[in-house]
C-alpha cells in the first residue's frame, strides 16, 4: 500500500510540473515577433536572468545524471569538471571574450569567427557545432528516459517522447525568452532538490564525518582527486591538460548554448555581469552532483544498479519519503529540461543564421527565417529522439558528451583565442588551423587515444598550424580587425596607424 501511495504521489507531482512548465513556456509566444525575439530574446535579458539561465543550462542532464554516475564509478575525480577549470574559464569568458561577441551584435559564435577570419571558418564551425548540438539532444533525451524509467517505471521510449513534447512545445513557441525564464524557475527547483538529497543522505549515514569515514574505509580510491595515468577515463595528466586548459575554457568561451544568453543581454555590462554572476552558484555544483553517486555506492545493494547513470534516480527513489521524493525528482527533471531547451534553441539559431540564411535562402523576410527556426527546432527534436538510444553505447552519459566535445573543442578554442588576442592571425591561418585541428582530433580518436588527450593535442596542433600559416600569408587589413581583436578599440582614432606600425615592425 505504501509503495502505491509513494508512486501515486510522486507521479502526480511530476505530471503537475510537466503541465505547469509547459503552460508557463507557452505564455511567451505572444512576445515573439521576429528572429531577434526568437533567438536572442529581443536582446533584453538582464544580468540576473542571464546568470541563472547559464547555470540552469550548464547543470543539466550530464551533470545530475552523468556526474552522479561518474562519481559512482570513478569517485571524486568527477568533481574536477567543476573545480579544475570552470571558475577561471568563466571569469576569462566574462572579461575578455564575451564583450567582443556582444559589441559585434552577432547571433552565434561561428558568426563572430567568420567576421574575424573568413566565411569558410564560419561554415566549418557552424556545421561542426550544429551537428554536435543535435547529437547532444539525443544524450539529454536518453538521460531523461533513464531517470523516468528508473524512478517511475515508465518505459525509456515513452519517457523520451514525453520530454520531447513538453520541452519542444514551449521552446518552439517562446524561443530564448521562454527558455531563459523557465531556466530561472528550474534552477531554483534544482538547488532545493540537490540540497534535499544531500541532507537526507548524510542523515541516513549518521552525519557528514561518519559518511566519509565509511566511504574511505570501503572505497578509498573514490576519494582520490586525481586518478593514475593508466586510468581509462580520467588520467590525472589528461585532466590537467585536456580538461583544465582546453575543454573547460572552450565550454565557457565558445559553447553556443552558454554564450547565447550573453548575446541576448540588453547591455554589455549585463552580458559580462551575467557570466560573472553564474560563477557563484557554480562553486556549489560539485556538492550536488557528486554526492548522489557516493550515496548510491554506499547504500545500494549489490546488483541494484546495473548502469552507473542510474545512481541518481535510485538514490531519489530509495532515500526520500513519499511526496519529498517526487518533489526532488521534479528538481532533477527540471535540470534535464533546462539542458534540452537551451540546446534546441541554440541548434536552431546556428542552422538558421549560419547555414540557411547565409547560403540557402538569402534576403528573405524576417518572418520567413522565424518560421524556418521553428521548423528546424521541431526537426531537431525528432532527430534527438531517434539518436537517444545510441548514448547507451558509451560508458556513461558524461563520457559520451565529453567524447563528442573532444572532436572540435581544442581547435575551436585555439582559433578563438588567436583571433581575439593576436592581431597577426589571418583568415587562412584560422581556416587551416581549425580544419587540420579537427581532422587530427578525429584521427586521434580513431587510434583510441583518451578523449582528454585528444582535446589537448588537437588544441596544440591547431595553434601551431594557425601561427605558421598566418606568418606565411599577408596580414589582415587594419579595418577588418577593428572591434574584433584585443587592444584594437572602435574608439581609437589612431587605430589604423597603430595597426600599420605593427605590420611594418
Amino acid at each position: 500500500m505504501r509503495e502505491i501511495l509513494v508512486q501515486n504521489i510522486d507521479i502526480f507531482l511530476i505530471i503537475v510540473y510537466l503541465l505547469s512548465i509547459f503552460i508557463f513556456g507557452l505564455l511567451f509566444k505572444e512576445y515573439v515577433k521576429s528572429t531577434e525575439d526568437y533567438f536572442l530574446a529581443g536582446r533584453a535579458l538582464p544580468w540576473w536572468v542571464i546568470g541563472m539561465s547559464i547555470i540552469g543550462t550548464n547543470i543539466g542532464a550530464y551533470d545530475y545524471v552523468g556526474a552522479a554516475g561518474g562519481a559512482y564509478r570513478f569517485g571524486i575525480a568527477q568533481a574536477n569538471y567543476e573545480w579544475l577549470g570552470a571558475i577561471p574559464a568563466m571569469i576569462i569568458s566574462a572579461l575578455v571574450i564575451v564583450p567582443y561577441y556582444w559589441k559585434n551584435k552577432v547571433y552565434t559564435v561561428p558568426e563572430f569567427l567568420g567576421k574575424r577570419y573568413k566565411e569558410s571558418v564560419r561554415v566549418i564551425e557552424a556545421v561542426i557545432y550544429g551537428v554536435f548540438l543535435i547529437m547532444l539532444l539525443g544524450i539529454f533525451f536518453w538521460a531523461s528516459g533513464i531517470m523516468l524509467h528508473t524512478y517511475v517505471g515508465w518505459s525509456i521510449g515513452f519517457s523520451i517522447v514525453l520530454t520531447a513534447i513538453v520541452v519542444g512545445v514551449y521552446t518552439i513557441s517562446g524561443g530564448l525568452a521562454a527558455v531563459a525564464i523557465t531556466d530561472v524557475v528550474q534552477l531554483g527547483i534544482m538547488f532545493v532538490g540537490g540540497f534535499a538529497v544531500a541532507a537526507v543522505g548524510f542523515i541516513k549515514a549518521g552525519g557528514v564525518f561518519n559518511f566519509f569515514k565509511a566511504l574511505k574505509a570501503a572505497h578509498p580510491q573514490h576519494l582520490n582527486l586525481f586518478l593514475p595515468l593508466n586510468n581509462p577515463a580520467y588520467p590525472w595528466l589528461g585532466m590537467i591538460l585536456g580538461l583544465g586548459l582546453v575543454l573547460s575554457p572552450a565550454w565557457w568561451c565558445a559553447n553556443q548554448s552558454i554564450i547565447q544568453r550573453a548575446l541576448g543581454a540588453k547591455t554589455e555590462w549585463d552580458a559580462k555581469a551575467g557570466m560573472m554572476f553564474a560563477a557563484f552558484p557554480k562553486t556549489l555544483i560539485p556538492i550536488l552532483v557528486v554526492l548522489p553517486g557516493f550515496f548510491a555506492l554506499m547504500f545500494a545493494p549489490a546488483g541494484a544498479i546495473k548502469n552507473p547513470d542510474q545512481a541518481l534516480p535510485w538514490v531519489v527513489k530509495n532515500f526520500l519519503p513519499p511526496g519529498l521524493g517526487g518533489l526532488v525528482f521534479v528538481a532533477f527533471i527540471a535540470a534535464l529540461h533546462s539542458s534540452v531547451d537551451s540546446t534546441l534553441n541554440s541548434a536552431a539559431t546556428l542552422w538558421t543564421r549560419d547555414i540557411y540564411q547565409k547560403y540557402i535562402k538569402k534576403n528573405a523576410s524576417d518572418s520567413h527565417y522565424l518560421i524556418v527556426g521553428r521548423v528546424l527546432t521541431f526537426a531537431f527534436i525528432i532527430f534527438g529522439v531517434v539518436f537517444a538510444p545510441f548514448t547507451d553505447k558509451f560508458p556513461g552519459i558524461y563520457v559520451a558528451m565529453q567524447t563528442l566535445l573532444s572532436f572540435f573543442q581544442g581547435p575551436t578554442l585555439a582559433t578563438l583565442l588567436l583571433g581575439v588576442l593576436w592581431w597577426r592571425s589571418t583568415g587562412w591561418g584560422g581556416f587551416w588551423g581549425l580544419s587540420i585541428g579537427v581532422l587530427s582530433a578525429i584521427g586521434l580518436s580513431v587510434l583510441k587515444v583518451n578523449f582528454l588527450y585528444v582535446a589537448w593535442w588537437s588544441f596544440v596542433i591547431s595553434l601551431i598550424v594557425n601561427v605558421v600559416v598566418s606568418y606565411l600569408t599577408p596580414p589582415e587589413p587594419p579595418e577588418k580587425l577593428r572591434g574584433l581583436v584585443y587592444g584594437y578599440l572602435e574608439k581609437d582614432e589612431n587605430f589604423k596607424a597603430a595597426v600599420e606600425r605593427r605590420i611594418n615592425g
